[in-house]
């Protein structure tokens, strides 16, 4: 029979709290499991009770790891890592690793064309929209990356309108080193303001204009050509 399943902080000097802000000790003969590796985790949890310690950063809540019978950490351990000698749970990873990587690969060109459908730039500037197109993917697209290319909350258009405005917020406005006012909404209102200008830029660019050399957008890829020339020629 399984033992209680509960959420407890981690206190001070290794403690554990309760819901209720009581301090707690593990059942006898239980020991803490570390978070990081998912696949005992798993199957710990999935064959006994156990105590998930969390404790808060900022916003966000961590999972440190779980308390539970120590006998079954144990044997779960034996487990998986005897499992992954196998020749058939090495030719499964690497299967998913070759999986995973082509389908990282399929999205990086499905959002770079999506990318360059938002810029849709005049046939003059086609190899500045191509340009940008590569940023923004580079910068957006990278698994873990945290930016809006990575959410498949909304439609993959939205995701490259947005992963261009903010990659255009960052590389072509002074937003980075702007003091913003610690006001509710002033940050959100100065973004807006941005991103308007961001759209104004962009549309002179897809009407066709003549537009000056040094505008923001242009001096933002020549930094990044620079950049990159200079990687190349550090020595190896």
């Amino acid at each position: 029979m399984k033992t209680e399943e509960r959420i407890v902080r981690a206190g001070a000097n290794g403690t554990l709290i309760g819901e209720n802000g009581e301090k707690l000790t593990p059942p006898d003969g239980w020991a803490f499991l570390p978070a990081g590796d998912a696949a005992i985790t798993r199957k710990v949890k999935a064959l006994s009770g156990f105590w998930r310690v969390q404790t808060q950063i900022g916003r966000r809540i961590i999972s440190k790891g779980i308390w539970a019978p120590a006998t079954l950490i144990e044997q779960t351990r034996l487990e998986v890592e005897t499992l992954r000698t196998t020749d058939a749970y090495k030719n499964k990873l690497a299967s998913d690793r070759m999986r995973r990587a082509q389908k990282q690969t399929d999205y990086e060109q499905e959002f770079n064309h999506a990318v360059r459908a938002f810029l849709a730039f005049a046939p003059r500037y086609a190899e500045m929209e191509q340009a940008i197109a590569e940023a923004v993917t580079t910068h957006a697209i990278p698994v873990g990356s945290g930016t809006v290319a990575r959410t498949a909350m909304i439609p993959i258009e939205e995701r490259a309108a947005k992963a261009v405005i903010a990659w255009m917020r960052h590389k072509t406005t002074a937003y980075d080193s702007m003091s913003i006012a610690r006001i509710k909404g002033e940050r959100r209102e100065v973004r807006r303001m941005l991103a308007r200008r961001s759209m104004e830029l962009l549309q002179a660019y897809r009407s066709g204009q003549v537009i000056d050399p040094k505008c923001p957008l242009q001096r933002a890829l020549h930094q990044r050509a620079n950049a990159a020339n200079a990687e190349v020629a550090l020595p190896k």
